[in-house]
């Protein structure tokens, strides 16, 4: 039941704070961006569009054009919990964002980070 708070969350009130932990660190809104686009196929267009409708978490995932097929190969650890071995498939994209957000503002290279 806790994680239907988190998918009901607006995606236009958590990028700001994706974008904020990056920025903190020397990286860009245009780098949260690319991220973004990456893993979930949207173009700058279309995010812009998901972000202005205010549209949920659950809503940003299920309507993204198509998760990049090597997502799959994100690895490691957030809030306590290893992203690979999320079973929820809505939880684990919103964890597989936040896992390459944490790889930016670590300063990761971006080829790193998209999986190159």
């Amino acid at each position: 039941m806790k994680n239907e708070r988190v998918y009901k969350m607006a995606f236009s009130k958590v990028y700001p704070l994706l974008v904020n932990k990056a920025e903190r660190k020397g990286r860009t809104k245009e780098e949260v961006d690319t991220i973004i686009c990456w893993l979930t196929g949207y173009d700058q267009g279309s995010l812009e569009e998901q972000l202005e409708k205010d549209v949920d978490y659950e809503t940003f995932f299920g309507e993204a054009p198509e998760m990049n097929p090597n997502a799959e190969k994100i690895t490691g650890v957030v809030c306590g919990v290893r992203v690979e071995n999320i079973e929820e498939p809505l939880m684990q994209k919103v964890r597989w964002l936040d896992k390459l957000v944490d790889e930016l503002a670590k300063g990761k290279a971006m080829e790193k980070i998209l999986r190159s």
